[in-house]
């Protein structure tokens, strides 16, 4: 949802079922995209192999400047929603409706931990 929220305020084009493993669409208006995605795909795996090739090859195309940052984005958020899932945090009354659509659209509730979603997510 906050990737979504950030493009709108920002006019930016992007496609959410990149999330979902769709490749990057070429109007995709994030830089490094794809394989921001794939670095990002390979820490929430925690595929080590995996995050070292992409690791690589982000730095190839973007620059160690931005690995930097994509990796601390990547951390903060394993951090945080490790500490929610652990609480069995469900989301927030109030983050209900304005997430509904994203999670829709990219069918959030397949998984096993919707169930902690209040009804809106079903």
């Amino acid at each position: 949802m906050m990737l979504s929220l950030s493009a709108n305020t920002t006019e930016t084009a992007i496609d959410l079922q990149m999330i979902n493993g769709s490749s990057a669409s070429e109007t995709q208006e994030i830089p490094f995209a794809s394989e921001l995605n794939n670095f990002a795909e390979a820490v929430a795996q925690r595929d080590t192999t995996n995050i070292s090739r992409t690791r690589d090859e982000l730095v190839e195309v973007a620059g160690e400047i931005v690995m930097v940052d994509a990796a601390g984005v990547a951390a903060n958020f394993q951090r945080m929603v490790r500490i929610a899932d652990s609480m069995g945090i469900p989301i927030d009354e109030k983050s209900v409706e304005p997430g509904a659509d994203i999670r829709q659209e990219l069918d959030l509730g397949r998984f096993e931990s919707a169930q902690n979603t209040p009804s809106a997510n079903r």
